[in-house]
């Protein structure tokens, strides 16, 4: 009701918005000059990290219209920015700190997942073709990436780039792990279920944009799973840690992910305290 109330002043509204987004606590206003309405241009979360979007939002008309462009605005701004932010991790010469610096917690995790599935893809294609030791030097660069992260969290950091590191270890780990498992199962193909079954990102150009005449748009991410493939969210997280992924926790994924793609439902049983909540929360903010 008070939303619906203070629909005219968007300071008002601010206080609600934690409800309508999860990694949301403000967002950042312009105040109105001569002849022009309150503008957002970018949004807060509760750690303080900071979004631009790419195109201000003007704040008017009915609260249920502009919170509406609000999101639209983020879901645009956070797909343009996710392509930025992994053309830079894509670039050699650019150094990580940089790049760890510049850009939202949430895009550097889904890039380097992007990057981590393409390199997989590209030496299981070449194990195929004979090259047998190609998934080892895919890892050794791996560990070696998981090596100058560790290096960079030694130094001064601020809070918010100290958690935005945490959890990008955390998810690099994991894609070590998963090379590892592969190697030792003697893994050599694409279409082997050891990697099919992981969690995989790519951008791709949409065929149905394509299809409407909409050229020029940024590339999209999609996340892939056994045969299933599903949309990136883009909606912002902020910085909210992210879980250790286990096997159990693989396999559950395997099972929503499923279950979503099917249209339909999943419900994770076991005793209470196991992390039933906490590994779908995980799977959520992961797919954005």
């Amino acid at each position: 009701l008070e939303i619906l109330g203070q629909a005219r002043d968007p300071e008002l509204v601010q206080k609600h918005i934690k409800k309508c987004f999860e990694g949301v606590k403000n967002m950042e206003l312009q105040p109105p000059s001569q002849n022009r309405r309150w503008e957002c241009i970018g949004l807060i979360a509760p750690d303080g990290e900071k979004v631009k979007l790419t195109a201000a939002v003007k704040l008017e008309g009915p609260v249920e219209v502009w919170l509406g462009s609000v999101e639209k605005g983020m879901l645009t701004s956070l797909r343009a920015i996710l392509v930025k932010c992994h053309n830079m991790n894509m670039t050699p010469k650019v150094r990580k700190e940089k790049w760890v610096k510049e850009f939202a917690g949430q895009l550097l995790i889904t890039s380097g997942q992007i990057k981590w599935t393409t390199d997989c893809t590209s030496a299981l294609q070449k194990c195929e073709r004979g090259q047998k030791n190609a998934l080892r030097m895919v890892r050794r660069g791996q560990s070696k990436h998981i090596g100058n992260l560790c290096n960079m969290i030694r130094k001064p950091l601020t809070k918010c780039e100290r958690s935005k590191l945490v959890a990008l270890i955390t998810i690099e780990v994991h894609a070590r792990d998963v090379q590892d498992r592969m190697i030792s199962l003697k893994t050599e193909t694409a279409n082997h279920f050891n990697w099919l079954s992981q969690l995989r990102f790519e951008l791709i150009d949409d065929p149905a944009e394509i299809a409407a005449g909409q050229q020029g748009l940024p590339q999209k991410c999609v996340v892939k799973q056994t045969n299933t493939t599903g949309p990136y969210g883009y909606e912002y997280q902020g910085n909210n840690g992210r879980l250790v992924v286990t096997p159990m926790t693989d396999r559950c994924y395997m099972t929503l992910t499923t279950a979503m793609y099917l249209k339909r439902g999943g419900a994770p049983a076991g005793p209470a305290g196991t992390g039933k909540t906490e590994s779908v929360k995980d799977l959520g903010k992961g797919m954005a």
